[in-house]
């Protein structure tokens, strides 16, 4: 089982989804992710341990875009 992760446009993005989600008491940690055809982008995103579904709902409603969500799961 991998880490439920949020794929984001850019490192900068990343950052600030981090910030935001730490400001609403939702724990986000930056990683560097292999750049594949199913991540795309940067080769960044944020594991979210717990809460994703709550921290997507708020990235989006701030504008940011989330490129690809990897929950985690070897299947799906």
């Amino acid at each position: 089982m991998g880490k439920p992760m949020l794929v984001l446009t850019s490192i900068t993005y990343a950052m600030k989804s981090k910030d935001l989600l730490m400001n609403k008491g939702i724990s986000s940690y930056l990683e560097r992710i292999p750049k594949t055809a199913e991540t795309g982008g940067c080769g960044y995103g944020l594991y979210v341990p717990r809460r994703i579904d709550e921290a997507e709902d708020i990235l989006r409603q701030a504008g940011i875009r989330i490129l690809n969500r990897m929950d985690g799961e070897a299947s799906m």
